[in-house]
């Protein structure tokens, strides 16, 4: 029986030949259907010149968010990223599990609690250069504001000394909402075939000297909070009721 959720081989989607077939795919087929869906607006790319390793953290409100985001980047950039995806959610069935590391060169994560196992791979792709995509809201928002951060992704960087890149992605969700989002205010009108898309992507963080993990992952999300009430107008974007207290 096939290997399924943690278990799940994908050191081979990180092979030649595997990231041949990628490039292609993503070349001649993901990245004309993204474009042609989304008109995307990509904007803060002169803060990707460095050579990372980068451990991008985005917003996350539909299933197409990480097609649009690995669209927008540069391919230099998205040849050597690698997509934290829910163990759950796409490392349960075999030709999922299998569709999902070829197309997006993803390894399994449990979103639900910390797992070492999980963890110290990522923690050796990002320490081996590869870059890292997460959500550390841990699933789609279940009403488009921004939920509140787990601890991953500043585990991550501040063990790796990586580089975190705050990234806002605005509107995917009506893009095709009732089929790959899930909060109401984008699944209850019909399905738009075309919605512009815009991908910003923020100035670097790195763990301040004596910055400990959790004031650093706070940091991290008000960060993608303020570049999303920049991008969307919206002053209340990221912000909680107990915010107000």
């Amino acid at each position: 029986m096939a290997q399924l959720g943690l278990d799940f081989p994908t050191k081979w989607g990180r092979s030649y030949v595997a990231r041949l077939v990628r490039n292609l795919y993503w070349t001649y087929y993901i990245t004309p259907v993204i474009r042609r869906m989304a008109s995307l607006s990509v904007d803060g790319l002169e803060h990707l010149e460095g050579r990372g390793p980068f451990i991008f953290v985005a917003n996350h409100t539909s299933h197409l968010d990480t097609p649009l985001l690995l669209t927008a980047l540069p391919s230099r950039i998205r040849r050597r990223t690698i997509v934290a995806a829910a163990m759950d959610n796409f490392f349960m069935q075999t030709f999922k599990a299998f569709r999902t590391v070829l197309v997006f060169n993803a390894i399994p994560i449990d979103r639900h609690k910390i797992n070492r196992r999980s963890s110290q791979l990522a923690l050796e792709l990002v320490e081996d250069h590869w870059n890292l995509l997460l959500y550390p809201e841990g699933g789609r928002s279940p009403e488009g504001n921004l939920q509140e951060f787990k601890g991953g992704a500043a585990y991550l960087a501040e063990r790796s000394k990586a580089i975190v890149v705050p990234t806002y992605i605005h509107e995917a969700g009506f893009l095709r909402g009732p089929k790959y989002a899930k909060a109401p205010i984008y699944t209850r009108g019909r399905a738009q075939r075309r919605h512009h898309v815009t991908v910003t992507f923020g100035s670097p963080l790195c763990a301040e000297p004596g910055e400990n993990t959790r004031r650093f992952g706070a940091r991290v999300e008000e960060t993608v909070a303020e570049l999303g009430r920049q991008v969307s107008g919206d002053p209340q974007y990221g912000q909680r009721p107990s915010d107000e207290y």
